[in-house]
């Protein structure tokens, strides 16, 4: 279960280093709710797949995703909480991400919510 689910943080790596939105949100459910570090929700793959598309065409192309797995916990038979850190290069923006992975059948996010981090204060 570990293996497929770290599986699909380096689908959206790929996808990104791509430029690939379709790819990228390939491992999101059809009904994922999706967070994005600007508190945007967007609901649904395609609202993923549409935005992310966006992006690659705009501020975040020719840009790479780095992602490390740094928590995955089981909730349930079928579904884990998941948590990761991101960064994007060579831009340095660092990301957290909190997700619900449902692994009853072929994994998919179901839920995801990312944020970058308040630096530390003075």
């Amino acid at each position: 279960m570990n293996e497929s689910i770290r599986a699909l943080w380096q689908t959206m790596t790929d996808g990104w280093a791509n430029g690939d939105a379709t790819q990228f949100a390939s491992v999101f459910a059809s009904d994922v709710d999706f967070v994005n570090v600007r508190g945007e929700a967007l609901v649904g793959r395609e609202a993923v797949e549409t935005g992310h598309a966006q992006l690659f065409a705009t501020a975040y192309r020719g840009t790479t995703l780095s992602a490390e797995v740094t928590l995955i916990r089981p909730l349930s038979p079928a579904l884990s909480l998941v948590h990761a850190t991101s960064e994007i290069g060579p831009a340095g923006v660092v990301s957290h991400a909190q997700a619900v992975v449902r692994h009853d059948g072929e994994p998919t996010i179901a839920a995801f919510h990312n944020m970058i981090p308040k630096g530390p204060t003075a």
